[in-house]
């Protein structure tokens, strides 16, 4: 009976110490858990320049935030029924890139009643909606800057290249790939670009202009049915971003050119990896550098600062935070010559 006594008083302690190493690793698992949890949501996860800044948002949440990265494949109603998703699961703050930015006050009517804090990234709400609340946040570029910058490599090549006027009129022939129809992005670079060029001394003619919708197959469509329409009078393509504009040149490259010195400057925006693989083959003039990394990084520090309860300031979020709501990122030029400052 005694033996029995303590097998049995054993066996209690055996599970005791067991229990306590279980214990110990909820803590611990607890700790680990203790960093915020914040929703991710992207417009498409399809998108080359979108892709990017999820991967930065992935990196840069290492020890800072639990994020959970979902796909509103370009629909909003679908996106919205991911936030709700989100809110239901107690998220602590959300990141959202807005399918239809002018839905961004559904959005933020949906988090302000549970007080979860919402950062819009690379789709800029509407001013009054980003007025609606102040834990309402943006994350992005200024996108007349890119399209000033887009304009300008244009315009640095037709006056160092007098052959790119082709019928010799002192015009600059161009045509237009847009973006998504109403997005600020597609309108501001058009317009800017556009611009550029002519605060640059050179006239313009619109030759054509064509939605593209962001695609490279698109784009690849729209620009072959210009040269089916324009062709040779063609002597420039902007493009709003570097998807459509890689688009631009494979059709470029089916009607003859990058080869026996026949050239069309196009450029695109965004510095992703296969505009840069262009540079280097000397098919893309030139992009400019849409900064996919500290898009990424500057959305989710901010989040995870507003899911603990705390003020974002540039100390703890560290990028400057202009009207107490935006955080502004910078774009840059990019051509052959400076192409490792985009790698």
């Amino acid at each position: 009976m005694k033996k029995l006594t303590s097998m049995l008083l054993a066996s209690a302690l055996f599970v005791t110490v067991i229990s306590g190493c279980s214990t110990g690793s909820k803590d611990a698992a607890g700790d680990s858990g203790s960093e915020p949890k914040v929703g991710v949501a992207i417009y498409k996860f399809d998108d080359t320049f979108m892709s990017g800044v999820r991967n930065a948002i992935e990196a840069n949440a290492k020890g800072v935030a639990q994020v959970e990265i979902v796909d509103s494949q370009n629909s909003q109603p679908t996106q919205n029924d991911k936030v709700d998703l989100f809110i239901t699961k107690n998220t602590k703050a959300l990141i959202i890139n807005p399918v239809d930015r002018t839905a961004a006050g559904v959005i933020i009517d949906k988090a302000q009643p549970k007080d979860i804090p919402v950062v819009f990234l690379n789709r800029e709400p509407l001013p009054e909606d980003m007025k609606k609340w102040d834990k309402v946040y943006y994350v992005g570029a200024k996108a007349e800057e890119s399209g000033t910058m887009s304009g300008q490599l244009i315009a640095d090549y037709w006056k160092a290249h007098p052959e790119a006027d082709k019928n010799k009129d002192g015009v600059l022939q161009y045509v237009m790939l847009k973006g998504e129809p109403g997005h600020q992005d597609a309108e501001l670079r058009t317009k800017f670009s556009v611009q550029a060029i002519e605060d640059a001394g050179i006239k313009v003619e619109k030759l054509a202009e064509d939605t593209a919708m962001w695609d490279l197959v698109k784009g690849q469509e729209k620009m072959a049915a210009f040269l089916a329409s324009k062709g040779d009078k063609i002597e420039a393509v902007l493009a709003n971003n570097d998807d459509m504009a890689l688009g631009a040149i494979e059709a470029l490259k089916a009607n003859g050119y990058f080869k026996d010195n026949k050239y069309m400057p196009v450029v695109g925006v965004d510095a992703t990896a296969p505009a840069l693989l262009a540079l280097e083959q000397g098919t893309l003039l030139g992009t400019v550098l849409n900064d996919a990394k500290n898009q990424g990084k500057a959305s989710v520090t901010l989040a995870s600062v507003l899911a603990k309860g705390e003020k974002p300031t540039k100390e703890n979020v560290g990028f400057d935070i202009t009207d107490n709501q935006y955080i502004w990122i910078s774009y840059k030029k990019i051509t052959k010559d400076n192409m490792a400052d985009a790698k």
